[in-house]
C-alpha cells in the first residue's frame, strides 16, 4: 500500500498515551474504549514519539462506539511528527512535500498544519509527471498552472512536478538569422543582437526566421501569402517522450483535452479548469498507486 491518504481528516483523531507505543501496548491501551463514529485513524503520542493506528468500532452509526479491532499502520521508529502550519493537510502532494523534505525515510509522517489540523502520508511515494513547456514567459505558464492546481486539489494523489522547459531564444539560435518573427508580443521574446517582430502584430514582412508552430505558419500564409524558414516551438512536438506521466500543450487543440499513451495535452491556452481535467486523466490508472481512504 502506497501514498495512503486520508480524504477527510476528521476521521484523524490525535490522542496522548501513558503506556508504550508497542502493538500490545496500543492495542490493550485502544480495545474497548469508546470512539467518535468518524474516527477511522488514531495518532497516539507519547512524549516525542508517535504511532498510527487504524480502527473498527463495534458501530458507525452511534456517536460513540467502543473499538473492537486495532491494526497497527505504523510504530514510533519509523513515523515521524511535522510542525508545519503553512501546510493544508487536506492536499495529498503538499504532505508528500513534506514527507519528501522533512521526513525522508519515515514510513508514516504525520503532519500538524493549517488550522492546527492533523492528517498523516503512510508509505509515501509522489507520482512523479514530466511537464513539457516553452518559456518565455516566466514562470512558464503550463508548469505554473500546474502547481497552483496541485497545490489545492483534495482528490488527486500525491504528485513530483519534474518540468522540461525549452528555452525559446536557445531555440531560435538553431536557426542562426538577423530577424526572428515569434506568435506574440506577449511572451515578451527576444533574442539579443537579432531584429524580433511578433506574428500578432502583423508587422510588414521581413526575411526572418519564423520560431512557431503549425498554427502560426497557416496565419503566416493567411496574412503574408508564403512560408519562410522555420523554427518549431510546439512542447507537443518537442517532447522527445518518456514513460513517465506526460503533460504538455499544444495550439491546435482549441477546446479539447487529448490522450496519446502517456501522454495527456492541454490546449495551448487551457484554463486551470481545462489543466485540472488533463492531471485528473493523465493520473488516472497510474503508479505508484494513491490509497485515499
Amino acid at each position: 500500500m502506497t501514498n495512503l491518504v486520508p480524504r477527510r481528516y476528521r476521521g484523524v483523531s490525535v490522542t496522548r498515551v501513558d503506556g508504550p507505543l508497542t502493538e500490545d501496548g496500543l492495542r490493550g491501551h485502544f480495545l474497548g474504549r469508546e470512539a467518535y463514529r468518524r474516527t477511522t485513524y488514531i495518532v497516539a503520542r507519547r512524549g516525542s514519539d508517535t504511532a498510527v493506528v487504524g480502527v473498527r468500532k463495534a458501530s458507525d452509526a452511534d456517536l460513540f462506539s467502543p473499538i473492537v479491532q486495532v491494526e497497527i499502520l505504523a510504530g514510533p521508529a519509523e513515523t515521524e511528527y511535522v510542525l508545519a502550519p503553512e501546510i493544508d493537510v487536506g492536499v495529498p502532494t503538499q504532505l508528500g512535500k513534506v514527507a519528501a523534505e522533512r521526513g525522508p525515510g519515515a514510513r508514516c509522517v504525520v503532519v500538524q498544519g493549517r488550522y492546527e489540523h492533523v492528517n498523516f502520508i503512510l508509505d509515501p511515494v509522489p507520482v512523479p509527471i514530466r511537464v513539457v513547456e516553452v518559456a518565455p514567459p516566466v514562470p512558464p505558464k503550463l508548469v505554473d498552472q500546474v502547481r497552483r492546481v496541485l497545490e489545492l486539489a483534495e482528490d488527486l494523489p500525491p504528485v513530483e512536478v519534474r518540468p522540461e522547459v525549452v528555452d525559446l531564444v536557445e531555440l531560435a539560435a538553431t536557426s542562426p538569422s538577423g530577424s526572428y518573427l515569434f506568435p506574440c508580443h506577449g511572451s515578451g521574446v527576444a533574442r539579443a543582437g537579432a531584429r524580433v517582430a511578433y506574428l500578432d502584430e502583423r508587422p510588414p514582412r521581413e526575411d526572418w526566421v519564423l520560431v512557431g508552430c503549425e498554427r502560426s505558419r497557416q496565419i503566416h500564409r493567411h496574412v503574408y501569402g508564403d512560408e519562410p524558414p522555420f523554427v518549431e516551438m510546439c512542447p507537443r512536438e518537442l517532447d522527445p517522450g518518456s514513460a513517465l506521466p506526460t503533460l504538455t500543450k499544444c495550439c491546435m487543440l482549441e477546446d479539447r483535452i487529448e490522450r496519446d499513451g502517456t501522454k495527456v495535452v492541454v490546449p495551448w491556452g487551457a484554463s486551470l479548469a481545462e489543466v485540472r481535467k488533463g492531471l485528473a486523466l493523465l493520473l488516472s490508472g497510474t503508479e505508484p498507486a494513491w490509497a485515499p481512504a
